[in-house]
Order: structure tokens, then sequence, then C-alpha cells
């Protein structure tokens, strides 16, 4: 859970916290929520404490590891690292004061780029002014649909290096999207069982909107009943932009 990841755009994961709480179209049908029920199942310790089953569910109440805050030590050579693939570092029941330690610990690791993605965006921006913001964290939001987009606005008050959209699951058209200040798109279809479909044209519409832009555009998968199922081509071929990686050692 805190090593070599399949996600296609980072390396490794890191969760020094675990899980969260649906607040959106796109936490319906989440990977997280899923793979902490069978975690959970396996006596795997971060996922023993249940989440209120409104909005959470068995193994996914919000979890803070104070212990998880020495891995990225560890790790000698530099790694691209998706920070809480199944958490949510901004959400309301994680500390301020444990938000600083992970920071503390992504600046003091410049060896390794940091990928923060939130869709507490408002809470985000809320705290942006009193944390560290090295070159080496880059921080993005969750946006499935329009009725989301507001959340990019809190993100270009955030002083990161660099700033990035995660559009997936893409549950809708995005037309006229204001890329000013992002410097980072991915885009990606749901999976799993009760997927919902991507329109082909939503994503060829975002590709283009990036490329007028000249912001780099990841695709990561059309989606269907598994993440593969469907491939990772756009119109013959696969988008694989990313920023450039900045880090000392």
């Amino acid at each position: 859970m805190a090593d070599r990841s399949a996600i296609e755009w980072t390396e490794a994961t890191w969760n020094p916290t675990t899980g969260c709480d649906r607040i959106s179209a796109g936490c319906d049908h989440c990977y997280a929520l899923t793979l902490a029920k069978r975690l959970k199942a396996m006596g795997h310790p971060k996922y023993q404490a249940d989440g209120d089953p409104r909005t959470s569910g068995p193994g996914f109440a919000l979890t803070t590891h104070p212990d998880a805050l020495r891995l990225p030590y560890r790790w000698r050579a530099p790694r691209t690292v998706f920070v809480n693939s199944m958490s949510d570092l901004f959400h309301a029941q994680v500390p301020k004061t444990f938000i600083h330690e992970v920071f503390a610990v992504m600046a003091d690791t410049p060896r390794h780029t940091y990928q923060v993605l939130t869709k507490r965006a408002r809470r985000l921006r809320l705290l942006a002014g009193d944390l560290p913001w090295p070159a080496n964290v880059w921080m993005g939001v969750s946006v499935e649909d329009r009725s989301q987009v507001h959340r990019i606005d809190d993100l270009r008050a955030v002083p990161a290096a660099v700033r990035f959209l995660s559009l997936e699951p893409l549950l809708g058209p995005l037309p006229g999207l204001d890329l000013n200040e992002v410097g980072w798109v991915i885009a990606g279809g749901e999976s799993g069982p009760g997927h919902r479909p991507m329109d082909p044209g939503w994503v060829r519409e975002i590709r283009d909107q990036c490329t007028d832009a000249g912001v780099p555009f990841f695709f990561k998968q059309w989606g269907g009943a598994t993440p593969k199922a469907r491939g990772r081509e756009l119109d013959g071929q696969l988008w694989d932009q990313m920023p450039a990686l900045v880090t000392t050692s």
C-alpha cells in the first residue's frame, strides 16, 4: 500500500492518512472505499476503524498514521509519489498540525516529487498560506463534472510549483476550462462494477483545450469493468505528457 504503484502517472504511493467520506458524485464508486473493506477483512491494521455508513464504510474511518511519516526517508532513489491514494490530506478531520508534519517531510526529502490530490479545495485554500511549498510538491484538485469546476479557482490561490487537475472519473463535458495557472491535466474514465460511461467527445475536448493552452495532458484510461478494460489510447496514441521534474538530492 505504500510502495510501487500501478497508477500510470506516478511511481509510488504514500498514505500518512487513510479513510475518507463521499462528498460529490465522483466519490460514488470510490475504489479506495472498496479496497479498505477488503483490507479490513484481511486484518490490515490501518483499516480496522469503520467510517460513517452514510458516507464511508468498513475500515474507512479517517485515521492518521504518524509512523508512516518516516517512509519517504527510507526511499533512497528519487520517486514520484502520490500522497494519500487511500485518503484526502485536506479532509476536515485531519488536524492542521498533522498536515504541517506531512509537508515538513516532503520539504525535507527534495529528491522525491510529491503529487497531492484533494477534493477539499476550500480547506486547501484556507490552509495554503501557512504551509511550505517547496518545488517538489505538486498540488491538484479533482473535478469530475461542471458542478465542481469551482475547485480550480481555489487551486489557483495555492502557491504550488505545479498545480494540476484530475478529471477522473470524468462524468460529463468540461467545455471552456480556465487553465490559467494550471500546469498539468489528467483525465480518465470510471472503472469497476456500475462504472458510468465516458463520452469520447468529452476527452477530446479536454485534450484540445490543453493543447491550445500549452498544458501537458495525461490520458489515464477509458475505464470499464476493469481499469485496463478499454485501454489508454486516444485517437490511436498514448497521451503521457507530464510537467518536468524538479528535484535535488
